[in-house]
Parts: C-alpha cells; structure tokens; sequence
C-alpha cells in the first residue's frame, strides 16, 4: 500500500483522451457515454484548448422538467451542441500531481474524474476507477514483493 504513495497521475491516467467541441451535438455525446461508459468528456476549441468539461449529469440536466417546457422534447434537446449544458470551470491536476492529493480531490469534490494539462494542453484524464485501479496494484505488488507503479 505504501508504494501508492509514490504513483503520479502519469502512471495510471488515459492518455488516449476522448474529447467533443463546444459545436458538438448532445446525441453524439450521449453515444459516446453509452458506447465507451465515460463519465465526463473534456471539451476542446478549435485550437486545442479545453474550454469546458460535458459529464452524463449536464446530459440528465437539459431534460429538466420546467415551467418553460414541461415536457422535454427529447429529440429537439439532444440536437443542442455541448456548448448548451457543459460546465466551463474545468477541475485539472497536472501529470506530476500526487495520486494521494488526486484521491483527496475525488473525494472532497465528488467529481468522477479530473482532466490533466501540462502547461495548458490536455494530456490526460484521471478518474475514480484509475485511482482504484493504482490502489488494487499497489497493494498487489506489496504482497507479490514487486515495486513498479
């Protein structure tokens, strides 16, 4: 369990990220989330640069039963861009960020998973199950006498 202690982000998160634009259509995203069992997806501009995260719960949230529409029209909702529901307040660690303050963060935030930038580029993603993934190595390696994240 201790050589948890020693893991960075780097050694356990996705680099291979999945990401959508701001232009990118609901129906799209929901097909992702079935297809791949994401969580949340980072949303990137043009040039690159994240400008918001799109998770299931903004997904859920634009079929919120209102006054204004009392009954979603479902087909009508999931043609609005990710632009329409995302969150533009992006929680980041970075690649050297300790997987113990990554845990803490999880934690206290509740959030699913985080994205990782190095110098404001997206590298990486690091979630929950990345986290208890490290956890379940680290304790497997303690017993079986090996050392490598």
């Amino acid at each position: 369990m201790y050589e948890f202690l020693h893991y960075r982000v780097e050694d356990v998160m996705t680099a291979d990220v999945v990401t959508v634009t701001p232009d990118t259509p609901l129906r799209e995203i929901e097909e992702i989330f079935d297809g791949r069992n994401f969580n949340g997806l980072p949303v990137l501009s043009e040039s690159g640069e994240v400008v918001g995260m799109v998770t299931k719960l903004d997904i859920l949230g634009a079929f919120r039963f209102t006054e204004q529409h009392p009954v979603p029209h479902y087909d009508e909702i999931v043609q609005q861009p990710a632009s329409s529901v995302m969150s533009e307040a992006v929680e980041a660690v970075t690649p050297r960020t300790p997987l113990t303050r990554v845990l803490e963060k999880l934690v206290t935030t509740r959030l699913k998973s985080y994205a990782v930038l190095d110098e404001g580029r997206l590298v990486g993603i690091v979630s929950r199950e990345d986290v208890m993934r490290a956890l379940r190595a680290a304790t497997a390696r303690r017993n079986h006498g090996e050392s490598q994240p």
